[in-house]
């Protein structure tokens, strides 16, 4: 088989397979979400309501219909792309809901993700460039704690750091709110304010992202941090390195131009799980710091048993991964023939 036929059956596998991971994951949601307690009903009315009104609600919400009538509708909506309407939120759908809130988490992820891959990589590319030094053990200390660390407590640790004893960030949410916040397009408060030139806008807005993406960025950097670091070690022993040693290359120079190349061939891998554990992170970092982005607003439909703006957002968050993933995995094949053979 051809290259190109390689590559474009393998390519038409990763689509063909992609509807197959939606539909598990939303069957998924839709059935977990109709197994745990609690009644939506109570949610909205309150415990305390009248049997009457909470019957009259139920119907009104198709809460009364079987399971599988109320599957059926879901997966129809889903078909026409409809994620139904708030049911905490009265006539607020699910993509205005998205609409309003994602761009927040948008801008925390694309903040961590940079700084994880920036924090990541330095630090495994030092502490395998020095094997058996002091480098090379805080480079695999730092990868163990920053990959174990639970994301809402080193949240906390660091807010009553930075924020409360030192006072250097604000402690929570994304911008003051006695100041008027950017407007634009994107929604991205930095963007917006550097297009409408408003460089006070634009620092204040950074203050407030600085300490919930920090704290994202480095607990995800231990993951790259690692795979840098073995890779990188197994790269720098290779006979084409020990062949541009003998010729005088400098060891910097044969560093940065040439094994770290091959060695960040696995990272593009582990972009696509990262992502997904990003955005898993993101619904803890952005409870802990009360960044107003869609994960926060998927922990308060939750509490509130919010059917359809639960069903909607995860559905929506599972689209983003399983695109990512195909993407990543697109990308790697070109890179790397073996994976498509």
């Amino acid at each position: 088989m051809s290259r190109s036929k390689a590559l474009q059956s393998y390519i038409f596998v990763r689509l063909l397979l992609a509807p197959l991971m939606l539909w598990t994951i939303t069957t998924a949601v839709f059935l977990l979400l109709r197994a745990t307690p609690g009644d939506p009903i109570d949610a909205i009315l309150g415990s305390r309501a009248p049997a009457g009104a909470k019957e009259a609600m139920r119907t009104q919400l198709g809460l009364d219909a079987p399971l599988w009538q109320q599957y059926l509708k879901y997966m129809k909506d889903l078909l026409s792309f409809d994620l139904g309407t708030s049911i905490t939120t009265r006539g607020q759908t699910v993509w205005q809901i998205i609409g309003d809130y994602f761009p927040a988490t948008v801008e925390l992820a694309v903040c961590s993700m940079a700084i994880a891959l920036i924090v990541g990589i330095s630090i495994g590319s030092l502490a395998a460039s020095r094997p058996n030094t002091i480098f090379d053990a805080v480079g695999r200390l730092f990868g163990i704690i920053t990959y174990s660390l639970p994301a809402f407590w080193a949240g906390m640790v660091l807010q009553l750091i930075f924020a409360v004893q030192l006072g250097w960030f604000p402690l929570g949410t994304r911008f003051p709110v006695t100041f008027p916040a950017p407007e634009g397009y994107t929604g991205l408060y930095t963007i917006d304010s550097l297009l409408s030139a408003n460089p006070g806008q634009f620092l204040t807005s950074l203050h407030y992202l600085a300490l919930p993406s920090l704290t994202l960025g480095i607990l995800l950097s231990g993951i790259f941090e690692r795979i840098v670091r073995v890779n990188l070690k197994q790269t720098l022993q290779a006979d084409y390195v020990e062949a541009a040693r003998a010729r005088g290359i400098p060891e910097l120079q044969i560093l940065w131009a040439h094994a770290l190349k091959n060695a960040l061939i696995p990272v593009i891998t582990v972009l696509g799980l990262t992502f997904a554990a990003l955005l898993g992170g993101a619904i803890l970092t952005e409870v802990t710091f009360s960044w107003p982005g869609l994960a926060n607003r998927l922990y308060e439909a939750i509490s509130l048993r919010d059917y359809p703006t639960v069903q909607g957002i995860v559905v929506f968050f599972a689209a983003i991964v399983v695109i990512a993933s195909i993407v990543i995995d697109i990308l790697n094949a070109y890179v790397d023939p073996r994976i498509r053979y």
